[in-house]
């Protein structure tokens, strides 16, 4: 997520604070009343069509004429796309929503050529659906927000304050039918007091974090605890008719599921990385290609019930916010194989070996929290020096 800070000093009894301006969003459920939901379902079918009609015409264009068109032409294309007698409907729901869609197209062949992402595809009806809204698009009055088109505000579950003046607001609809908005902001963070700690941390699948301090914090496995339930469900999906109305309730018990597995192991990534961030001036983590890690067979589900780029995000958005050093070294760093007290590494350490004995100076480690205490090791390394060095074998 992007962010400008704006740096002030505020002296204090111990320890001068700092506050910054940092860009944050927040996340709401809201409940919209009948003929709000018709205009988002306008709204929805609109963006969508646009991303496709676009997506379409920037695939033909290169196809036929080797021409790439970019957002400007786009743009011209679809004033005269909402005017044509077939498409007028375009003309029904807030223009602002279907300007933002071609800038997010944009973006997303942006990402790709610069090997960010996957090429951009065409969306489906029964996926989530959102349209975003910058301030021409909306109202904020004294804690209410009207969306255009719109003549009641939102009735949204405020379940936690903030300051400021929202800048741009995503509305979404997720596959389970509930309804979110997300406002993007600027608000002055405050840097939490400096300590003395440092911690590192070894990423597992047995123990979902693994502390240099010894702690180790069990992994959930929320996926796996709901995972005959969501099969059940799957099942049912699969033997009901294409179009009929208890395909569509099945497929909305389904999305429930998946949301509630999600749900749940966000509340718990969330949970962990702020205690981590509030107890630990540096932090230093390792920088895992989980792309390549789940192409193995046999681990590909547990690493995705894990979430371990998720909780690396986090940690790393959240120590800029409160002023931590969040450090990531190189992934192919021995923190395993190699001893924390004599920096000895071992030629060969297979996963079902637990605890190991130093063959240089007969330390006994276990294997999660040496690893742990060795990616400290190295994170501080890299923050002194710049890049990491790896052991040399003894």
């Amino acid at each position: 997520m992007p962010k400008r800070f704006a740096v002030a000093f505020v002296l204090g009894d111990a320890y001068p604070y700092i506050k910054r301006m940092a860009v944050k969003a927040y996340k709401y459920r809201f409940y919209p009343t009948d003929e709000q939901r018709q205009i988002l379902a306008r709204t929805f079918g609109c963006v969508r069509y646009v991303w496709n009609w676009a997506l379409a015409t920037r695939n033909g264009a290169y196809k036929e004429r080797k021409e790439s068109l970019n957002y400007n032409d786009l743009s011209g294309a679809l004033s005269a796309l909402k005017k044509a007698p077939e498409t007028e409907w375009l003309a029904d729901v807030s223009s602002v929503p279907l300007q933002q869609t071609l800038r997010h197209q944009e973006q997303a062949f942006r990402n790709f050529f610069e090997k960010r992402a996957g090429y951009p595809t065409f969306k489906k009806r029964h996926n989530r659906q959102s349209a975003t809204y910058v301030s021409t698009g909306f109202s904020w009055n004294d804690g209410q927000l009207k969306l255009a088109k719109m003549d009641e505000p939102l009735d949204i579950r405020w379940s936690r304050s903030f300051t400021g003046t929202p800048t741009t607001v995503i509305v979404t609809k997720d596959p389970a039918d509930r309804y979110f908005i997300s406002m993007r902001l600027e608000e002055t963070v405050e840097e939490k007091p400096m300590n003395p700690h440092m911690v590192g941390i070894d990423l597992g699948l047995t123990d979902l974090v693994v502390l240099s301090t010894g702690e180790k914090v069990g992994h959930p496995q929320f996926f796996r605890k709901d995972e005959a339930r969501l099969a059940k469900a799957q099942r049912r999906l699969a033997k009901k008719k294409r179009g009929s109305m208890n395909r569509a309730k099945a497929r909305k018990n389904v999305a429930r599921i998946h949301a509630c597995i999600a749900d749940k192991r966000q509340d718990f990534l969330h949970k962990l990385t702020t205690r981590i961030i509030d107890e630990n001036q540096v932090v230093c983590a390792e920088r895992l290609r989980v792309k390549n890690m789940v192409k193995n067979q046999h681990l590909a589900k547990s690493i995705s019930d894990a979430g371990w780029s998720e909780l690396v995000r986090q940690l790393a958005y959240k120590a800029e916010w409160y002023g931590r050093t969040f450090v990531q070294i190189d992934p192919f760093f021995p923190s395993t194989k190699t001893c924390r007290h004599c920096h000895h590494v071992v030629d060969k350490l297979p996963l079902h070996i637990r605890t190991w004995t130093c063959p240089d100076c007969a330390a006994v480690h276990d294997r999660d929290v040496n690893a742990a205490n060795m990616v400290l090791a190295a994170g501080l390394a890299v923050s002194a020096c710049g890049e990491a060095v790896r052991p040399m074998r003894a």
